[in-house]
């Protein structure tokens, strides 16, 4: 079922200055037959030129796009979710740049998109094999996610996510920082979205551990989030 539907699966790869890992993360990708959207987003490092070259590798599964300044998480997946529209997708992954991902847990979250049980998936990450440091900031953005959008999932912070392409058309994202994955969990509800949270492989190294929601960059999200509803009122 999945071989017939990965030309019409797009992973999108949103990056900034992940020239280490950047290489290795959509050459794998598309040796596993998928269409890579490399989202470039205003890195000053070779993550861009790293791309390019790939891409004359492999020019029939690699498209590449650049924010001419850094705009945040948030704005490269909104990026990547109109530019897989325009080009055809009907399915959506997102996919970190730093090799914390394992390729193979695609398919496990493709298979609810293609079977229609799911409009939304999570890869849900272990979160007892999760650093402390990364393992605080990530459960304390599930409570701070319930508790504004009022829906708990497991991960609300998983950088692995599926979509079919009819439900991102519902997504209105406004932030531009890691605050799109809690806004992602609230349009879902907004939107009657069927979600399924499914598990999955993180790969710990010491640059890995370096990125992402921990304990500093919840607080930040949770500020950002308490600024928002404050403008609303």
């Amino acid at each position: 079922m999945l071989d017939r539907s990965k030309e019409k699966i797009f992973i999108i790869v949103p990056a900034y200055n992940e020239e280490k890992t950047v290489k290795s993360v959509i050459k794998e990708l598309c040796e596993m037959g998928y269409k890579v959207l490399l989202i470039d987003d205003g890195s000053q490092d070779k993550t861009y030129s790293l791309g390019k070259s790939m891409q004359n590798e492999y020019s029939d599964q690699i498209l590449i796009y650049q924010h001419v300044i850094n705009r945040g998480l948030g704005a490269a997946l909104k990026t990547g979710m109109d530019a897989a529209a325009i080009n055809g997708a009907d399915f959506i992954v997102t996919f970190d740049a730093d090799g914390q991902h394992d390729h193979k847990d695609i398919e496990n979250i493709c298979k609810p998109l293609i079977t229609g049980e799911a409009d939304v998936v999570i890869g849900k990450r272990n979160f007892k094999d999760m650093p402390i440091t990364r393992n605080l900031g990530n459960y304390g953005m599930n409570i701070i996610t319930m508790i504004f959008y009022g829906i708990y999932v497991n991960d609300s912070q998983s950088g692995l996510r599926g979509f079919t392409v009819s439900s991102t058309k519902l997504l209105k994202l406004h932030s531009r920082g890691y605050g799109v994955s809690s806004e992602i969990i609230s349009e879902v509800k907004k939107n009657n979205l069927k979600l399924k949270e499914v598990p999955i492989k993180t790969i710990y190294t010491d640059y890995t551990i370096s990125k992402g929601t921990n304990t500093t960059v919840a607080l930040k999200i949770l500020f950002k989030m308490i600024m928002d509803i404050l403008k609303k009122v």
